[in-house]
């Protein structure tokens, strides 16, 4: 087909004016004039292109018009010459809203930026101060939020030198503010908490390399699964989830190197004065005793394990049964929030002009051979016309079988042949008509449904077409938004499980050679998923079926495509991020005591304070993402958010201790040719001088 040049729509109007006043017709061209002008516009047209208005460019009240504008060059040099071009666009009669594809995208752009801006304006100062509640001193608290900060500036350079290479999400800026900042500050925190707490008893070097076979170790491991958890998103072929899971696997092993290097080199030279500028009144120190609040909890849940860990599962299954009625889409306008020029022009255009609010499925057929416009050829263009108009659900079709209609196919051949400029004008029309639907070899029809994308009928209605018969030599495609999302969702269940089978297997493979055991991993999986369930519930009960649209301003639609895909991948990872933290903690007691419970509550008193506080740092950043205007960003920022809170909280202290509990001895159980791999690895490391436990083994 001929290449269609890429165009926008003013929708203008007026509160005083009708449209057919000579005025109102001034205006539009005053203001319309500095367009035309523009080397980067082609053309525009408006409704007094001939000496009668066009009506389909008049609205239903009389008050308003459409002028479209056709832009020079590719769709990203038009998107480029934009802005500049839409400042000139200013009238003291007429207001001026720009829609379609190039302002909706730049609205897209511009807001994503403030989204941005918002969350750091929010999640910064919030971190510093749960930092301080943590520590208790200003040095201490510094520390993680200045190694967050470079890993996210590491991450912005990093992922605008992979933009040099490839194709990059506009949605990758939030990814690595988002990841980033949470899990360097994350790791930091547990750097600076064990060093904190080895310096007391050690000299700094014996102190900090304490922490680093410890804290340290557990940190690598711990970036090790939220990077296979981003890296699953390659495997996804759809859009550009590729570049978001490569931008946030960037800024991961950014935050693990600046952990691992950058802040010990500041903790040596620090040594005690990292404790310098103590808070008043802030003792964290004199948490972590042994009988604080957390171990009364573990102690207590693995009194009657199976008291709670049943109740809990159940209770996590029913949080997450919203998610089987999960409906999925591509989006569109809505997506924007409501006071974005791109989505009321857009909301204008539907309700006020004729022919607007209809869902076009554009049905493309391609010959083997040859042109269309052949006498047999031109009669399967008239039946599949017809088989289209009588499927359910469609109010009219286009075809090229129409656009002349009583001229025969070798008359339509030739009126194409002519130039341009020799056809006739009462003929003009009816040749645009068939340069936009006719090709060397295809034809295109356009079905239009009242229906629109996201609903059953539209989808219904490209299933039908799609099973038609277009007859011999000839094959049927069928595109639109409705198509468009069909094989999106398609596409995503083709590679979900290759993507989840890498990052299961991987993660229980990094988690294997942290803990060497074969169950804790298994175990630390299903939570997993029980977790982010609960999360993807919420998401349907929230964004799907409407509740908290009010509060959190945004329009209830079926859940952008990606979305469960983005945070199924981000989720798996950052869960297994306070699991892991956690259970090095409790293996480093086992090989210390022997005593499984004892082993378990130690840990989660050693770690209460810091993987809440931690948890607390993560969610807050999350949070700040949910107060975005977009409402994808705001979908996965609240999604991730309630999905840290259920790990940290629910999963963490109520069902690791009760699992823990259930299986004892066998937490730590291998076969003996695992046991023995895993012992010749390494990758064991022991807190202190106290003989390895004898681990059962098979």
């Amino acid at each position: 087909m001929p290449e269609s040049p890429p165009s926008f729509t003013f929708v203008l109007s007026s509160s005083s004016l009708r449209a057919t006043d000579p005025a109102f017709r001034s205006a539009v061209e005053d203001v319309l004039r500095p367009v035309g002008n523009d080397p980067s516009v082609a053309g525009v047209r408006t409704a007094y292109d001939s000496p009668q208005p066009n009506a389909s460019l008049l609205s239903r009240d009389g008050r308003r018009t459409l002028a479209i504008v056709e832009m020079k060059g590719t769709f990203d040099e038009a998107e480029e010459a934009y802005p500049s071009l839409r400042d000139r666009v200013t009238s003291p009669t007429l207001e001026a809203l720009a829609t379609g594809g190039i302002p909706l995208q730049h609205d897209f752009d511009e807001i994503i930026e403030q989204d941005l801006q918002r969350a750091e304006l929010y999640s910064l100062p919030l971190a510093l101060l749960l930092l301080l509640l943590v520590f208790g001193s200003l040095v201490a608290a510094g520390l993680p939020l200045g190694v967050g900060v470079l890993a996210v500036a590491a991450g912005f350079v990093g992922t605008l030198l992979l933009a040099r290479v490839t194709d990059v999400s506009i949605y990758a800026t939030n990814i690595v503010t988002m990841i980033g900042l949470g899990v360097a500050i994350d790791y930091s925190l547990f750097i600076v908490s064990r060093f904190r707490e080895e310096v007391l008893r050690r000299p700094v070097p014996e102190a900090l390399a304490q922490t680093m076979a410890t804290a340290g170790r557990a940190i690598l491991f711990s970036g090790l699964t939220v990077a296979i958890g981003l890296g699953g998103l390659t495997f996804f072929r759809l859009g550009d989830l590729g570049s978001m899971g490569l931008a946030g696997t960037l800024v991961v092993a950014l935050a693990v190197v600046y952990s691992l290097t950058f802040l010990p080199a500041l903790l040596a030279v620090l040594g005690p004065r990292v404790n310098a500028g103590r808070v008043p009144f802030l003792h964290p120190e004199r948490a972590g005793t042994g009988s604080g609040l957390w171990h009364r909890i573990a102690r207590a849940v693995m009194a009657r394990p199976w008291a709670v860990l049943v109740p809990v599962v159940v209770l996590l299954l029913l949080l997450g049964s919203p998610v089987l009625r999960m409906r999925l889409w591509g989006g569109d306008y809505t997506f924007l929030p409501e006071h974005a020029e791109g989505r009321r022009g857009a909301e204008l255009l539907l309700s006020q002009f004729p022919g607007q609010n209809t869902n076009p499925v554009v049905v493309v057929m391609r010959f083997a051979d040859g042109s269309p416009l052949t006498s047999e050829r031109f009669e399967q263009l008239q039946r599949m016309s017809a088989r289209v108009g009588d499927l359910p659900n469609v109010t009219k079709v286009e075809s090229p079988a129409d656009a002349g209609g009583t001229a025969s196919p070798e008359q339509l051949q030739q009126l194409l042949s002519q130039p341009a400029g020799a056809v006739p004008a009462p003929l003009r029309e009816v040749r645009e008509g068939l340069e936009r639907s006719v090709g060397e070899r295809v034809a295109v029809l356009t079905a239009h449904t009242p229906y629109r994308s996201s609903t059953e009928e539209a989808r219904d209605l490209v299933h039908a077409v799609r099973a038609l018969d277009p007859g011999p030599g000839a094959q049927i495609l069928v595109s639109g938004q409705t198509a468009y999302d069909i094989d999106s969702i398609e596409a995503v269940k083709r590679d979900a499980p290759v993507a989840i089978g890498f990052i299961v297997i991987a993660t229980y493979l990094v988690l294997f050679l942290l803990l060497g055991s074969i169950l804790l991993p298994l175990k630390a999986v299903l939570m997993n998923f029980l977790s982010i369930s609960a999360s993807y519930g919420a998401l349907v009960w929230i964004f799907q079926d409407g509740h908290l649209s009010n509060v959190l301003g945004f329009t209830p639609n079926p859940i952008e495509t990606s979305t469960p895909v983005l945070m199924f991948c981000i989720l798996f990872g950052l869960s297994m991020d306070y699991e892991v933290l956690l259970l090095a903690r409790v293996k480093e007691e086992w090989e210390r005591t022997g005593d499984n419970t004892r082993a378990v509550a130690v840990s989660l008193e050693r770690t209460g304070r810091l993987i809440t506080g931690a948890a607390a740092i993560m969610a807050v950043v999350f949070f700040s993402f949910a107060l975005a205007e977009t409402v994808v960003i705001k979908a996965i920022g609240l999604g991730m958010a309630i999905a840290v809170v259920l790990d940290a909280t629910v999963v963490r202290a109520l069902l690791v201790p009760a699992s823990m509990r259930l299986l004892g001895r066998w937490n730590w159980w291998a076969p003996a040719p695992l046991a023995r791999l895993y012992n010749r690895l390494g990758f064991a490391e022991k807190s202190g001088d106290a003989p390895e436990p004898q681990l059962p083994v098979a």
